[in-house]
């Protein structure tokens, strides 16, 4: 039996050596696959040519990549939204809307106060947060380096900038909702209980700096990262955030329908990814709906809103 148990143990041990063995061979020859395609010679020379063109002034290369080139991506992304916001067209992109019926067309003077706001919160709020995290960077001395960091790394270092973001937006969310807070400071978020793409930024001064911007800016600054690692997660950040606010469930985008749940029922769905409502129970209320059932990727033309409709009201 002993002779049996060890013979065991060494062909599982050889086993999981080799199973593992050839899964970091597969994962490197990928990430060296796409880091040829993304990050090659080209990105580089193209990093390179950008730093002697700045003349090296690492605080004009920092509010290009942290506030410039994220901001274009954020205006650009809902400029598109916002023209079928408020022309309704193309219909390629209303007919996807989650809640029927509603911004169709959208408020002009409720729109033009979320724009305003967002504009200051960006102006006023965000890139004046950027000067100490400019300070932060510089210490760790790796931010403006002339190496760009590797595909594989920035992929780990986007990981964690999700966890930690997923993390502090969550709570800090759910410390807002509380009832003292949320009647001087959340409510105004709440506004709109159909949400467009733009008012993903559109709050209080306070909220957007806790829980808007330190839960993206908190990442970058515990690694250390590159400012093209930090200008690429504050603009897919952005972009992200808008999605989840825009009120369309577009084909081939991320589901916007958890946060879309939360503007509706306002104590459901504080998370981003939804780990931690999943934990706590926050999205109990969210899995018996409908709306749990379309949560997902589309992977077709057809609306979710028509292949998996919300049930008929009943008559009174």
């Amino acid at each position: 039996q002993g002779k049996k148990l060890s013979d065991a143990l060494r062909i599982s041990a050889f086993v999981f050596s080799t199973g593992l063995l050839t899964f970091t061979a597969l994962v490197n020859t990928a990430s060296w696959f796409i880091q040829s395609i993304t990050l090659g010679n080209f990105w580089q020379t193209a990093w390179l040519e950008f730093y002697d063109y700045m003349e090296g002034d690492e605080w004009t290369i920092f509010l290009v990549g942290a506030a410039l080139v994220p901001a274009l991506a954020f205006w650009g992304f809902n400029g598109i939204l916002l023209v079928a916001d408020i022309t309704g067209k193309p219909t390629f992109i209303t007919r996807y809307r989650i809640q029927l019926g509603k911004n169709d067309p959208v408020d002009r003077k409720k729109l033009w106060k979320a724009i305003y706001t967002a504009l200051g919160n960006q102006f006023f709020v965000s890139f004046p947060m950027l000067v100490p995290m400019f300070y932060i960077m510089k210490w760790w001395e790796n931010t403006f380096s002339k190496e760009l960091p590797t595909f594989q790394w920035f992929l780990v270092e986007l990981s964690i900038f999700t966890v930690v973001e997923e993390i502090l937006f969550y709570y800090t969310h759910r410390l807002v909702h509380h009832p003292v807070l949320y009647k001087h400071i959340h409510k105004k978020h709440h506004e709109w209980t159909a949400p467009i793409g733009v008012v993903s930024i559109y709050a209080h001064p306070i909220e957007h700096i806790v829980s808007n911007t330190l839960p993206v800016m908190t990442g970058p600054m515990i690694m250390g990262s590159h400012i093209v690692s930090v200008s690429a997660w504050f603009s897919i950040a952005l972009v992200t955030t808008s999605i989840s606010h825009c009120g369309y469930h577009l084909p081939l985008l991320p589901s916007p329908e958890f946060h879309d749940f939360h503007h509706l029922k306002f104590n459901q769905c504080y998370g981003v990814l939804g780990v931690l409502d999943f934990l706590h129970g926050t999205d109990k209320m969210f899995r018996q709906t409908k709306a749990f059932e379309r949560h997902k990727v589309l992977l077709s033309l057809t609306p979710l809103s028509e292949s998996i409709p919300e049930p008929p009201k009943k008559e009174e």
